[in-house]
């Protein structure tokens, strides 16, 4: 029987190279997406994937919707938390709404997607949770105290939830991608996306693909002794 996975996110960019990377290891994927419907019925329609429509900040919503991809496609093995959004902004200039909103998404999204799915692993004796941080959650970065704040805590968290999963066959790891070369990055001006690049050792941004075949691995069968770890994709930009 196929295993089951949720991606958050799952219909656009980084998430949409991830969902399909889960498919073609022969894994039924939901993909979440939180608002463009057209987008996410294009998605479905091109990729045979199917679509639900949740807030991931919302913890009610995580509830409901993973019940609803459990009664129709089977119990969820794999969760790949890839949801997040940015509201950049000096410190001076950031109002705590912005602070909350990236927060409440981008990490609070990992704690409700887990509390949903997480028990049924353990009881299950199986298991792969894979949070999407970011290099900006590990080196910080200039105008994203928000960001860089709730990436961050995804790696606290991935390490301090793999202790909690690793006898009971739930692993819990990270990727850390850096600049990826998806629709939040191309709305940097070219003149600051040039400064990014010239940063980036190889020389180029990275592809949704090289993140997908990370998330991939960490998901397969034989990954099991691989848990609390961080894997960094970001062309040697920042190495610790």
């Amino acid at each position: 029987m196929a295993r089951v996975a949720i991606v958050t996110g799952g219909t656009r960019g980084i998430g949409e190279a991830i969902s399909l990377a889960l498919q073609e290891q022969g894994v039924l994927v939901a993909a979440n997406y939180g608002g463009n419907d057209a987008k996410a019925r294009a998605f479905s329609e091109r990729t045979g994937i199917k679509s639900y429509k949740w807030d991931v900040s919302d913890y009610d919503a995580c509830q409901k919707g993973v019940e609803l991809v459990e009664a129709e496609l089977g119990p969820v093995d794999i969760v790949v938390n890839n949801a997040g959004i940015t509201r950049d902004g000096t410190i001076l200039k950031m109002s705590y709404q912005d602070w909350k909103d990236v927060i409440d998404t981008n990490l609070g999204g990992c704690f409700n997607m887990a509390k949903a799915t997480f028990p049924g692993m353990r009881a299950r004796q199986w298991g792969r949770i894979v949070n999407i941080g970011s290099i900006n959650g590990q080196a910080g970065q200039y105008g994203q105290v928000n960001y860089a704040a709730a990436k961050s805590g995804i790696h606290g968290f991935t390490k301090a939830l793999a202790q909690e999963g690793a006898k009971a066959g739930v692993t819990v790891n990270a990727i850390a991608p850096g600049y990826i070369d998806t629709e939040m990055v191309a709305a940097v001006p070219q003149d600051v996306l040039a400064k990014i690049v010239a940063k980036v050792p190889v020389g180029r941004l990275g592809m949704a693909q090289e993140i997908a075949r990370g998330v991939a691995f960490l998901c397969a069968e034989d990954a099991g002794f691989v848990t609390g770890s961080t894997l960094s994709i970001n062309g040697g930009q920042h190495m610790y």
